[in-house]
């Protein structure tokens, strides 16, 4: 199939733009340590209210919606669990389990396991909709561009919790920022990867959505969740449960929008 001449360019440049969502966590520089540190308990139940969110709002329905059979998908997920699971024993292999955070020298933390495997997680989420976007783009360049806006719309809350999980996994703010912005460039190869083959791209989906989902929610329960309870107060329950809320109600959210932007 011959393709349009400006059409991989704005392929890449759409998938460079939901890359670019990464930095919606930014503010976290300018952000006296004292105050970050009250305030990243709140970004991890962000991110794993977007987390859990995504995987059964969006990512779960659409392998349903493409696979065809929900047993099939849900031993897909069971299988992102445990590969997730056998990713983390490597991640903490010869790992120091003691951990404490200081705000203000961060760059003698170690990091937590929860860091590296958040990144490993958000990678394979961003490649998947890489795929997402050029495959949307092949069908209709308009459809495309509606795709683009729909996934930056979900990634800008999800970027931000990222962030907050880097901080509290044992990353640097700035450190955080940048190796964030670093997974979200496998956006860019996931378009690419479709532009050389669409068609094995577009059947791997149904793998790789479902293998995403298992991945986020292994993340999200086994690794963020334990972090949340390390602040237990009443403050702290009724805080954090309610952006975990949010969290997920913003995905739901953006279910109704995307029904109402894309075709």
């Amino acid at each position: 199939m011959t393709l349009p001449a400006n059409l991989p360019a704005a392929i890449i440049a759409a998938s460079l733009l939901v890359s670019l969502c990464s930095f919606s966590g930014l503010f976290v520089l300018w952000i006296p340590p004292e105050r970050l540190q009250r305030l990243i308990p709140y970004l991890v139940a962000l991110a794993v209210g977007v987390l859990l969110g995504d995987a059964f709002i969006h990512l779960i329905p659409d392998a349903v919606a493409r696979q065809g059979s929900i047993s099939t998908v849900c031993l897909m997920v069971l299988l992102g669990v445990v590969i997730f699971f056998v990713l983390e024993k490597m991640v903490r292999w010869r790992h120091d389990h003691d951990f404490d955070f200081d705000f203000t020298h961060p760059e003698k933390n170690a990091l937590r396991p929860m860091a590296k495997m958040n990144l490993i997680g958000d990678a394979i989420h961003n490649f998947v909709d890489g795929i997402l976007i050029a495959g949307s783009f092949l069908v209709d360049p308009v459809i495309g561009t509606t795709t683009t806006f729909a996934i930056i719309a979900h990634e800008i809350p999800q970027e931000i919790g990222d962030v907050g999980a880097l901080i509290h996994g044992g990353f640097a703010p700035k450190k955080a920022v940048l190796y964030n912005f670093y997974g979200s460039l496998s956006v860019v190869l996931g378009a690419v990867f479709t532009l050389i083959l669409s068609q094995i791209a577009e059947s791997s989906l149904v793998f790789l959505l479902p293998i995403a989902a298992g991945g986020f929610i292994y993340i999200a329960t086994t690794d963020m969740m334990p972090a949340l309870h390390e602040h237990s107060t009443l403050r702290h329950l009724f805080g954090q449960t309610t952006i975990l809320a949010a969290g997920i109600g913003f995905m739901q959210a953006i279910v109704v929008f995307e029904q109402l932007l894309l075709p």
